[in-house]
């Protein structure tokens, strides 16, 4: 068997996978595609649209909210061209130097998320356990000071991850699972140790998310023990319910990211078609019903929507 080399001077080529055994009704199969990639990038670029023009919502929730907008945009838009390429064209071919451009941005906004889900955790901490000085602490320059945090931190760990990918060596067959290029689904084609890369990718999941979800946790657990203590039942049901539409997004997110990582690194005899179904539910269902849940559950951002849609119909 033939080894090349991410090096060599032809440029290595892999294959994409749509949907596992129905490549006669990929067409079909695309139009939900269609429809959920069309909600996701409608209603989070209508999320971010009411934030910026609308004055009422310039408070430090609602920054937090549209940052998590623009990284499910980012999520959307990095593996939308491949995905419905397969699906429609049998575009199936990418790139070594595409597939780790691809990587790079797929999984920074993934950790972005992340980040994005534990600052909106501090935001409701300080928001329940400390009202008086939440004006004080989470100012315009400490949430810009955050994002920037956020946003560093994903870099810093997901470069040398990707740039990691050049020193593999791959064999033949060199079919990915998805339609989108995922690290750990990547680096399991390669013919040489990956051991490195393996471990690489584990330090990048638990220096994000490994980190982040406890802290949501252990936020949430405060919050919890704040409210129980307040006497009236009518402030801790209004104190509950400004954290419904924060903890559905922590789950919807965090789920599908858990089951997709353990689906790729322990259940290796799973059938392709459920690699293939988490791979998508945790690409899509984040970006489709955040925007969803936010507009349902928060007053605010659902009456400048009506607002915003007004004004567009008049």
């Amino acid at each position: 068997m033939s080894t090349l080399n991410s090096s060599t001077l032809q440029p290595l080529t892999f294959l994409l996978t749509g949907i596992p055994g129905m490549s006669a009704t990929q067409v079909w199969i695309s139009i939900p595609f269609c429809i959920l990639y069309a909600i996701a990038l409608t209603g989070n670029s209508m999320i971010l649209f009411v934030v910026i023009h609308e004055r009422s919502l310039h408070e430090p929730m609602y920054y937090f909210l549209s940052m998590l907008s623009a990284t499910d945009l980012g999520l959307s838009l990095c593996t939308l061209s491949t995905t419905l390429g397969v699906l429609w064209f049998d575009a199936r071919e990418i790139t070594l130097d595409a597939c780790m451009a691809q990587m790079f941005f797929l999984h920074s906004f993934t950790f972005m998320e992340s980040g994005v889900l534990l600052a909106m955790a501090f935001d409701r901490f300080i928001a329940i356990c400390d009202p008086l000085r939440y004006a004080t602490i989470l100012t315009k320059t400490r949430i810009i000071q955050i994002g920037l945090a956020v946003g560093v931190r994903v870099i810093a760990v997901i470069t040398p991850m990707v740039l990691l990918v050049k020193r593999l060596s791959f064999c033949q067959r060199k079919v990915l699972s998805h339609s989108y290029c995922y690290h750990i689904d990547f680096i399991k084609l390669s013919c040489t140790d990956n051991r490195i890369n393996s471990i690489m990718g584990l330090f990048v999941l638990f220096s994000t998310s490994g980190i982040d979800c406890p802290c949501i946790l252990i936020s949430y657990v405060l919050i919890i023990h704040s409210v129980l203590s307040i006497a009236s039942p009518e402030e801790r049901k209004k104190a509950f319910n400004t954290c419904i539409s924060h903890i559905s997004a922590v789950a919807i997110f965090f789920i599908p990211l858990i089951s997709l990582s353990l689906v790729h690194r322990y259940s290796h005899n799973a059938p392709p078609f459920v690699h293939t179904m988490m791979a998508n539910i945790f690409l899509l269902v984040p970006p489709v019903l955040n925007p969803i849940i936010y507009s349902v559950k928060t007053k605010q951002i659902r009456r400048a929507i009506i607002k915003v849609v007004h004004r567009l119909a008049a």
